[in-house]
């Protein structure tokens, strides 16, 4: 039985070797394709900003879309075709018209027209930052409360969240928002 075991062995190791070489082949195939996938791309220098919801989903995002004061809206990139990066979740932007009145100037220096976009990827849990603290003022996170000051670079004012919200710079042209620079950190949870 020894010997049986012992000439069985290296072939059993081929076998389990080539075993886990066809498990990873898939990973790597999707890997490779994500890379090659213009949906899963982060936002790119000239993409424009699409709203993801509501009567003008998927329709280019103008500055006069948006008032001061009012609620952030949801967005995508999409670059000059049309073809929406939805494809990775991290992709998800916030987009609002605060003005300049008491915007400081790293903010200034991103936004247009009175606007700004952030990762709408909460930096505690991932989970959507998508709705409004009128207290504060700010982006709210209404999965655990993490508070964000969107004229403040989107600093952290309340909430378990570690750090800030990523930006994107913009820039109008015309009014429509376009994407002058890629984030500017980490989007998403901060992992150890």
């Amino acid at each position: 039985m020894r010997n049986r075991d012992l000439q069985e062995g290296p072939l059993c190791q081929r076998r389990a070797v080539l075993g886990a070489g066809l498990a990873v082949a898939p990973w790597l195939v999707s890997a490779a394709r994500a890379e090659d996938d213009p949906t899963e791309k982060p936002p790119q220098v000239g993409d424009r900003l699409v709203f993801l919801t509501g009567p003008k989903q998927g329709q280019p995002i103008h500055t006069d879309d948006l008032k001061i004061g009012e609620l952030q809206v949801q967005a995508y990139p999409a670059d000059p075709n049309g073809t929406v990066r939805d494809g990775s979740r991290l992709n998800l932007l916030i987009v609002a018209r605060v003005g300049t009145d008491g915007v400081n100037e790293e903010t200034l220096s991103r936004m247009a027209d009175g606007v700004v976009a952030y990762s709408g990827v909460c930096t505690h849990q991932a989970c959507p930052v998508n709705m409004w603290s009128e207290d504060f003022h700010a982006f709210y996170c209404s999965c655990h409360g993490s508070v964000f000051d969107p004229k403040n670079s989107a600093e952290v004012v309340s909430g378990p969240a570690p750090r800030r919200l990523a930006a994107v710079p913009l820039k109008s042209e015309n009014g429509l928002l376009t994407v002058a620079g890629g984030f500017t950190g980490r989007v998403g949870m901060q992992t150890s």
